[in-house]
This record gives structure tokens, sequence and C-alpha cells, in this order.
């Protein structure tokens, strides 16, 4: 999946917020932004997201909740250890009581508390805050 797909739909999603709209649609789709969509929802930054036809080009459906000041993906791969995370994270995100750095491991896409906690690193994909 191209890392381009992922900052596009993030960015619309940043937009449609800035707008003030509840409610925005993404394409193309990939599993990787499903994914990372169900980090944001578990977190509370989004209410609630639905996929369609996922088989084809597909499309999301996501409930905004009004949280999300600014969500990227990385357009570069960016390697991190289990032990620079905490490093990393206070680099990137803006304050310590909010924001989650999205990693993909070897067990699967996480958070950087969900990675500190498991003791993994991998690869950056992208912020959220």
């Amino acid at each position: 999946m191209g890392r381009r797909i992922l900052n596009d739909a993030l960015r619309a999603m940043v937009n449609a917020e800035r707008r003030g709209k509840s409610v925005v649609e993404l394409k193309p789709i990939s599993t990787v932004i499903s994914s990372f969509l169900n980090i944001m929802k578990d977190r509370g930054y989004i209410k609630d997201f639905q996929v369609y036809d996922p088989h084809r080009v597909g499309r999301i459906t996501v409930q905004l909740q009004g949280r999300i000041n600014d969500c990227r993906a990385l357009t570069y791969r960016q390697d991190i250890k289990a032990r620079e995370i905490e490093k990393y994270k206070t680099r990137t995100l803006p304050t310590r009581q909010w924001g989650y750095i999205v990693i993909t491991t070897p067990d699967g896409i996480l958070d950087h508390e969900e990675a500190l906690r498991q003791k993994v690193g991998g690869q950056v994909l992208g912020y959220f805050h």
C-alpha cells in the first residue's frame, strides 16, 4: 500500500474537521487505513467508520467527532526501536497529554502505548493528535 493513499485519507479527515463536517468519505481504501482508523476509534478521536465494498476500489465512511487537530502519514519509512519510542513521541507530538504515534510492528499495527507495553518496535506509519 502506498503511503500517499494513507496520507490523502488522513488529510481529507483533517480538512473535513476544519470545515465542521460530521461525515467524510475516503477513497481508495486499504487494510492499513482500516487499521489506522480502528486505532483512532479505540482512542476516541472518531465515532465510527463503515467499510463498503472492500474487494473493489471501495470506500470508507467516517463519522467525525471533532477531536482531530492534525493527523499525518509519514511518506518515508522510519524504523524505530522499542526503547526509542518515548524520545520520538516527545519530539513529534505537541504535548504529553494527547496524541498517538501509529507503528507497524511484527504484531500488527499498534499505537505507541501498546507498542511500549509489548516492547516491540517497527516502522512509523503516522501520528494523530
